[in-house]
């Protein structure tokens, strides 16, 4: 990227990319190109997060309730934080009625967290917002564009999960 913001194409190594090129985003270097799809969608998600008054973090948690009550050494696993980090997100999103710390059964010493009514209300009308903005962005491309970037993401995510899974 330029430190305009503007997209560098790509080219041969030394050689700069006509202006134009570089104004239009023609043929985008794959990592650049990541680089700012992540932006457009950290954008989007920020702003979506925002509207529904919850911070960026808060959406997120939300949304990986949706599936069911988490322990809290899962969902610090999950953000990539450490369980004291987890607890004052977890705290503020129980002062805001949206979720709930209660004993995992089996183990008196483990807690889980669980969506209140309200926070799977808020869970479901956020997840709804951010799924039609994505959706928005995807729109310039083919129903045929669509589905061959979701079977890449799809592919690029399996196989960075085994990878992960074989490194621990």
């Amino acid at each position: 990227m330029t430190t305009t913001g503007q997209p560098i194409a790509a080219t041969a190594p030394g050689r700069e990319a006509a202006p134009e090129s570089r104004c239009a985003g023609a043929h985008l270097d794959i990592a650049v190109g990541l680089v700012q799809l992540t932006g457009l969608v950290q954008g989007m998600y920020a702003r979506v997060s925002e509207r529904h008054g919850l911070t960026p973090v808060q959406a997120k948690l939300l949304c990986v309730l949706l599936d069911g009550p988490r322990g809290m050494a899962e969902l610090a696993h999950c953000f990539g934080v450490e369980k004291a980090a987890l607890t004052g997100l977890t705290d503020r999103a129980e002062r805001r009625g949206l979720a709930r710390r209660s004993a995992v059964p089996g183990d008196r010493r483990a807690l889980q967290v669980t969506l209140t009514d309200t926070g799977h209300q808020a869970a479901l009308a956020f997840h709804a917002e951010v799924t039609a903005e994505l959706t928005r962005l995807l729109s310039p491309l083919s129903p045929g564009g669509r589905e061959h970037f979701r079977a890449a993401m799809a592919e690029i995510i399996t196989e960075h999960r085994a990878a992960s899974s074989r490194d621990e």
